[in-house]
């Protein structure tokens, strides 16, 4: 079957939803229009993802890998790119990247809080895991759930030293743990980023847009969440403590009202028209993520392949070059190749639209 063609289109992704060892999701089952939504242990869609899950038991073959949808056919998402690297990704992309759009993309609904985690930066990928990526990652809040506070824990404002760390992760001494942070509220609206080697974990009844580097490398240092009890191989990336201890930062990170490290404010704002406009969220060696907020029609230049996540209202979608035309609805995702150019979105409603991209030329 041969992949569809990229040019002068773009692609609605259908959910990808992936197992994940906390509970959460009943949004995405709101989202997907199941009969009875409800929590359960895939409380993840991975959004246009040539990442696999690493997961004890995968739940089906190609866990985490995206696929689209055209003329009734399903077509792998990395088939399609793979058809035309340069396309799809940019020339320039494909020459520093290969044929991989170098970013994850998820939407995360959590039902509680999540395992206290760290990911590997990805220098520590690169020297010690063999791995082209770390999981430096953002989010980006949506929603929180009624008779839920809405808190992150991020970084250690009170670190340990190693050898306590190594005795409270032994000893799984839950409440010294999380005496180590200080949890931040949060609230629809805002961007977070955290860097390979924080600690960290998200809260529950969090809806978040995660963004982040293309691998799924994880040390859960906290064994229990919602009665499930991980395997001693998913715990430390199957190298055991003492290697996974030289990927906490240990620094401490104060938090103060009006000082946050983790916390993103737009580096630059521009009128798109006299309703509209862009906010870039992030702009580092990482990732790029924007926010639209479109209310009249406007025209949109890509640099390169985007992901495009309608997080309020409605729009409809044009592209310039071809005429190719969709509509999108709340919650909608849709893969922009680089090759479709110049876009058309008028709003249907008010719209508010989350652009992901990798990094750009700069870096």
């Amino acid at each position: 079957m041969n992949p569809p063609n990229c040019r002068g289109r773009f692609f609605k992704l259908p959910p990808n939803r992936v197992w994940r060892s906390y509970l959460g999701g009943r949004m995405l089952d709101e989202i997907a229009g199941a009969a009875a939504p409800a929590d359960g242990h895939f409380p993840e869609d991975w959004i246009a993802s040539l990442t696999a899950a690493s997961n004890p038991a995968p739940s089906s073959p190609g866990e985490g890998l995206s696929a689209i949808e055209l003329d009734g056919k399903k077509h792998l998402l990395r088939d399609v790119i793979a058809a035309d690297p340069p396309g799809f990704l940019g020339r320039a992309h494909f020459e520093r990247f290969g044929a991989d759009p170098h970013i994850l993309v998820k939407f995360l609904d959590s039902a509680i809080r999540l395992h206290f985690q760290v990911h590997p930066s990805r220098e520590f990928a690169r020297r010690f895991l063999g791995a082209p990526s770390g999981k430096t990652e953002a989010y980006h809040v949506l929603g929180v759930r009624p008779g839920h506070e809405g808190v992150l824990w991020l970084g250690f404002q009170r670190p340990p030293s190693r050898d306590r760390l190594r005795r409270l992760i032994e000893a799984q001494d839950i409440p010294a743990l999380k005496a180590c942070f200080d949890p931040v509220l949060v609230r629809p609206g805002d961007t977070f980023i955290v860097p390979g080697g924080t600690p960290h974990a998200l809260g529950s009844g969090l809806f978040v847009v995660e963004m982040q580097e293309p691998s799924d490398l994880v040390v859960r240092f906290e064994f229990e969440r919602g009665g499930y009890v991980l395997p001693e191989d998913a715990r430390f990336m199957k190298r055991g403590l003492d290697f996974c201890l030289d990927i906490f930062d240990l620094a401490p990170r104060p938090l103060t009202e009006t000082e946050n490290p983790f916390k993103c404010t737009p580096a630059r704002s521009r009128a798109l028209s006299a309703r509209s406009r862009e906010d870039d969220l992030i702009n580092n060696e990482f990732f790029r993520m924007k926010k639209l907020r479109v209310a009249d029609a406007v025209d949109v230049a890509f640099d390169g392949f985007a992901l495009a996540i309608v997080t309020s209202g409605s729009c409809r979608a044009t592209a310039l070059s071809s005429g190719y035309s969709a509509t999108l609805s709340p919650y909608e995702k849709a893969v922009l190749p680089a090759a479709l150019g110049s876009l058309r979105i008028e709003p249907v409603t008010p719209a508010e639209i989350l652009l992901c991209q990798p990094p750009g030329a700069v870096f």
